[in-house]
């Protein structure tokens, strides 16, 4: 089994530096290559790869703008070995990952896997915050930190791996983004392929976004939950409605003031608190503590939004995805 790892990049050079140097410190013995797609940035790598063309086993293409899931498909397309892992440009890969995702394969072989995600020491509180957002237990992310099913895990693109026997069978990822991670997962389930999660093979996400961005990105997460369950209504669940029942509940509680019952407001700040003293300890930081009361905030009113908006749309009124949010869509 030759690992091929693949890249895709947009205009991020400084975030492909870091990744390539964690992956010059890989424990791993044996060889493996690495496939770096330039989706069309005007802000190249190419100088940067070259410094490590001495380490590392690296290709390096540059492609026209086509988007991530088309990119990491070509990177595919262009890769020699017979399995793929996928990585975001803005991850640092700790030195035991290959070797824990060999030992995983080797134990029960599967045909695509994902793994969790961490934060560095060295990450600002607010990536600190968003990353708790993003994988706690006790939010929407808690998928994305393991807590989701191990053998029915949907892997996300930043961290997972796929065989090239079950990449030439789905023909990989669509051009919805987001959403073309779970999409996959759901063709690949249907090809009769496994997905499993790989608790030990995680990866620390760095995710240079600011508030604003985080707010785009879960606000497109939720979007993109509805069109999915049009495309496959069996793989639908009520969990999914949960951040805009959320939404909706804050509103009915401020409304329900107005008759002098507070109780459902009370509730919500006690989840607030929960989230606040939760991310403090695990972090050692009041500060974080209280970003990550903000993070959550924005994840749950960002996704609980989207999934409205999308839901009426596209379930309610039977809109073309394509139509309804053209945005969602790359033209490849």
């Amino acid at each position: 089994m030759v690992f091929s790892l693949i890249i895709p990049v947009y205009n991020r050079p400084d975030e492909v530096d870091e990744l390539l140097e964690s992956l010059s410190k890989s424990d791993y013995n044996e060889a493996f290559e690495i496939v770096l797609v330039e989706d069309g940035s005007s802000i190249s790598c190419k100088d940067v790869v070259m410094t490590y063309q001495g380490k590392l086993n690296i290709s390096y293409y540059f492609k026209e703008n086509s988007g991530p899931g088309d990119s990491r498909n070509f990177g595919m397309q262009k890769a020699r070995g017979d399995y793929f892992i996928i990585f975001d440009s803005d991850c640092i890969i700790p030195p035991n990952y290959l070797t824990e995702v060999r030992k995983a394969l080797n134990a029960g072989y599967v045909d695509c896997f994902g793994g969790p995600d961490k934060a560095l020491d060295s990450f600002s509180d607010i990536q600190k915050a968003i990353n708790f957002a993003m994988t706690s237990f006790l939010t929407t992310g808690g998928i994305r930190g393991g807590s989701e099913k191990i053998n029915k895990f949907q892997p996300r693109s930043f961290n997972m791996g796929i065989s090239k026997k079950a990449f030439e069978a789905s023909k990989g990822f669509g051009n919805i983004h987001p959403g073309e991670d779970p999409d996959l997962s759901i063709r690949l389930w249907n090809l009769g392929f496994e997905t499993r999660l790989f608790p030990e093979a995680y990866v620390y996400h760095k995710r240079r976004i600011d508030w604003e961005k985080f707010s785009v990105q879960v606000n497109k997460f939720g979007i993109a939950r509805p069109i999915l369950n049009s495309w496959y209504p069996e793989h639908n669940k009520l969990t999914f409605f949960f951040p805009s029942v959320f939404i909706l509940g804050l509103l009915l509680a401020f409304l329900l003031l107005i008759f002098n019952f507070d109780l459902l407001l009370q509730l919500y700040f006690v989840y607030f608190v929960i989230i606040f003293l939760t991310a403090t300890i695990q972090n050692k930081s009041i500060k974080i503590g209280y970003l990550s009361v903000i993070a959550v905030w924005k994840q749950f009113y960002g996704y609980g939004t989207g999934f409205l908006k999308s839901f009426i749309k596209v379930i309610v009124l039977k809109k073309k995805p394509q139509e309804a949010f053209p945005r969602m869509f790359f033209k490849v």
